[in-house]
């Protein structure tokens, strides 16, 4: 019986520490657009991060086919919308980096853009995660690649930079 039990404890390190390897990376990315940080400063991305990876090993046995994936983006925006919405915590009150391409939107909006184009959620799922009517995502989806395109005027548009790697 013991032994059963630590070889599944080890099966589910191992399957966990495979998703993190496979997922951390666009979670993080993820969790930096959402905070508007810079990428290679980003304490409050990681920290997000770390949340939410923590609340999914937490019910990693519990997934039962679930896609942890899923449940991980789930927990990542919902803890990010909470902080940021109600002002809890440090996300609320910490301003974004100017840098940032998305530091001009608000937080609802980079929400909403970033679980719509960035890891392509469908507008009945993103309304269904937000408590939000379908139409009212829409509608902010909407303006926030407006402002995106057409910033106001006297306010540059958003530089966007591409790291390439090397060869």
């Amino acid at each position: 019986m013991r032994q059963r039990q630590v070889s599944q404890g080890a099966r589910r390190a191992r399957e966990f520490e495979a998703f993190v390897a496979g997922a951390a990376g666009r979670l993080l990315h993820a969790a930096t657009l959402l905070t508007a940080e810079l990428p290679e400063d980003n304490p409050r991305a990681r920290r997000l991060l770390t949340h939410a990876l923590a609340h999914t090993y937490a019910c990693w046995d519990r997934l039962r086919g679930e896609d942890p994936y899923d449940r991980a983006r789930q927990y990542l925006a919902t803890r990010f919308a909470r902080a940021a919405w109600h002002q809890y915590g440090g996300f609320g009150r910490s301003r974004p980096h100017p840098d940032s391409a998305l530091a001009g939107l608000a937080p609802q909006e980079r929400l909403i853009l970033v679980l719509r184009l960035y890891e392509g959620v469908a507008e009945e799922q993103t309304a269904a995660l937000l408590g939000l009517p379908v139409d009212r995502v829409r509608s902010i989806c909407d303006r926030a690649t407006t402002s995106l395109l057409h910033p106001a005027p006297g306010r540059p548009a958003p530089v966007i930079s591409a790291k390439v790697a090397p060869s």
